[in-house]
């Protein structure tokens, strides 16, 4: 059921793409926009989708923060593998954008997709004002020096740090540069209802750590033909990560019980959150 609706969600979004991003000049930019934002799981959008369902919203009206939380994961991507970050020259199995490109374009199209991020999620197809208003407000503060770009700024400290990070100080990292947005993606589905965001923030924050926690064993175990990027980039590095920190079996064992932690959050959906539970055990399976 989950990796169906999975695929049925990407297709919607890469439909919302097409049509967004069609509008647009043709310029390198815009291409660079359009090639970036095609393929990859779509599991941000996926949980925009799925929390939307679990609250009877329609789906015409969430596939707008769906496309949206999409594009700024997209924009992420597009500078983390600059070669003033962590230098990528392949992601989800082809060059970079500034590989393909040059670095300007890259940060160009990057700088674009963040903007359009927020169109998206503040266009009248999204829901009331008030509604859009908290769309916005809480993706800028998952997205900036609150949230992922924390993250990004902490992880680029610690290249440079006399000692490797502890346990506390990568849970903090990743919290904002892989959690926080997996945190917005799976409340906005009761944002746009106006309900309570308490039971899905709990199984988002459990989900985005335990994500990471997948990302460090694929890193380690991982095929990087299947994967779709370079992999063991930290152990290179001498970055500590959570196999690195934790041990690879005891990571696995942390890994699935935060899965079953988030599951625990979602009893009070009844069976109809069973596509989330299935969502979360398959972020620890995964082998991409």
């Amino acid at each position: 059921m989950f990796r169906e609706q999975l695929a049925r969600d990407a297709a919607r979004i890469q439909s919302q793409f097409d049509l967004v991003l069609g509008g647009l000049d043709d310029l390198d930019v815009t291409q660079a926009m359009a090639y970036t934002t095609q393929g990859g799981k779509r599991l941000r959008g996926f949980l925009v989708l799925e929390s939307a369902r679990l609250h009877d919203v329609a789906e015409d009206q969430a596939i707008w923060p769906a496309a949206g939380i999409e594009a700024l994961h997209a924009y992420s991507l597009v500078h983390d593998d600059l070669p003033c970050m962590d230098d990528d020259d392949l992601r989800r199995g082809k060059p970079t954008i500034h590989v393909k490109w040059d670095e300007g374009t890259a940060v160009l199209a990057g700088d674009a997709l963040q903007t359009l991020a927020f169109e998206l999620c503040t266009r009248p197809e999204a829901g009331s004002a008030e509604v859009r208003a908290e769309l916005a407000l809480t993706l800028a503060q998952a997205s900036g020096a609150q949230g992922m770009v924390l993250g990004q700024a902490l992880d680029i400290a610690a290249e440079s740090a006399a000692e490797p990070l502890n346990l506390d100080e990568i849970t903090r990292l990743q919290a904002g540069k892989t959690g926080a947005l997996i945190e917005w993606s799976a409340c906005a589905g009761a944002r746009l209802a106006q309900a309570d965001t308490t039971p899905l923030r709990q199984y988002a924050q459990a989900l985005g750590l335990a994500f990471q926690i997948a990302d460090d064993i694929l890193d380690v175990e991982g095929d990087a033909q299947k994967a779709g990027k370079r992999l063991q980039k930290d152990a290179d590095a001498g970055k500590a990560t959570f196999v690195s920190l934790l041990g690879l079996d005891a990571a696995k064992r942390r890994a699935a019980e935060l899965i079953e932690q988030g599951c625990a959050a979602l009893e009070t959906y009844g069976p109809r959150a069973d596509t989330l539970k299935e969502a979360a055990r398959f972020v620890i399976a995964r082998d991409s």
